[in-house]
């Protein structure tokens, strides 16, 4: 095997595992860090001038990314096996009372994730990120709102939260992509 291959394999380790950790992370944020947290409810973080989030939405946002990365260097295999661990850990950390809002939005935004994601991914690395990180913190947002509090009232500021989180990282995707053209990794 060459250096090139360890490289990927290695760094798609990484990221699996960094995957795996933003899940729990995220429901940790929940009920553990805002600048407003209710008794019974999430802690809130402004995401924009008036308008606030679950801080979890930081950490879900970076799943996407996470994920896409892990299929970048392991394979398609590999990232349908991390969505699978993933909602085992939603269901597993996710508070009792949002578990099935959790794991389903947590399931169906990822492999709307990987949907859009894989077919872009090989000759558009950048805006194939940007498009599946897109939709799927979209379809995260509105079946997680809908199935947990029946509205979809709080969509502005869950949408705005995560998608900070994968602008604060295409600058390292295009780094990423242009790192490997020059040491000759491909995807998987």
């Amino acid at each position: 095997m060459t250096d090139i291959n360890h490289t990927r394999i290695r760094e798609g380790i990484v990221f699996f595992l960094l995957y795996a950790g933003s899940i729990p992370l995220s429901n940790w944020l929940i009920e553990n860090v805002g600048t407003t947290c209710a008794p019974d409810g999430p802690c809130l973080i402004p995401v924009a001038p008036g308008l606030d989030a679950p801080s979890g939405v930081l950490a879900v946002g970076l799943a996407l990314i996470l994920r896409d990365l892990v299929q970048r260097r392991l394979g398609v295999i590999w990232s349908i096996v991390a969505i699978a661990l993933g909602a085992l850990l939603s269901a597993g950390f996710a508070p009792p009372a949002l578990v099935v809002a959790s794991t389903t939005a947590f399931l169906l935004s990822e492999f709307a994730d990987l949907a859009v994601y894989t077919p872009l991914q090989r000759r558009r690395f950048v805006r194939a990120v940007l498009a599946s990180s897109v939709v799927g913190l979209v379809v995260d947002s509105m079946v997680f709102l809908w199935l947990a509090f029946g509205s979809l009232e709080f969509l502005g500021g869950q949408v705005v939260g995560k998608a900070w989180m994968v602008l604060l990282c295409l600058p390292i995707m295009i780094r990423l992509r242009k790192r490997d053209a020059r040491i000759g990794i491909e995807a998987a």
